[in-house]
């Protein structure tokens, strides 16, 4: 696993661990994390607190600038279609991310990845079971 993917990992297990869907989120500019993420939304009883827009809140504060030019996302699932819209008005570059969701049909704009992993399975797996464990 490159460093980016070790720490989605440890973000996803985070939020798992927490009680919350497993989903981590890095941001990058100019190859460095200036910001990472998991879900919260269980902690803060708050429907907006993804992964993907409590990093772009962290990134944005680190570069004292709400446009993310330049940046690249890197997120464990498929953003939603709230999330692509934030990322959107962010103006991040790029977005890649390892693991699809059957329940996210929403399009995307060419900017969005997928990224080839061999660890992919390990990420859906942290997904899978945290569902599994709450049927």
């Amino acid at each position: 696993m490159n460093d980016v993917e070790k720490i989605l990992y440890k973000e996803a297990l985070k939020a798992y661990r927490k009680n919350e869907v497993p989903v981590g989120c890095v941001i990058v500019k100019d190859g460095k994390i200036i910001a990472k993420g998991h879900n919260t939304r269980q902690k803060s009883h708050c429907c907006i607190n993804h992964a993907e827009i409590s990093t772009i809140i962290k990134a944005e504060k680190k570069l004292k600038d709400w446009r993310l030019d330049g940046c690249e996302m890197y997120v464990t699932l498929r953003p939603c279609c709230m999330c692509a819209e934030v990322i959107k008005q962010s103006r991040i570059s790029c977005v890649y991310y390892i693991t699809d969701s059957k329940f996210n049909e929403s399009s995307f704009s060419a900017s969005y990845n997928k990224l080839e992993t061999n660890n992919a399975s390990k990420f859906s797996n942290l997904l899978s079971t945290f569902f599994k464990n709450k049927r």
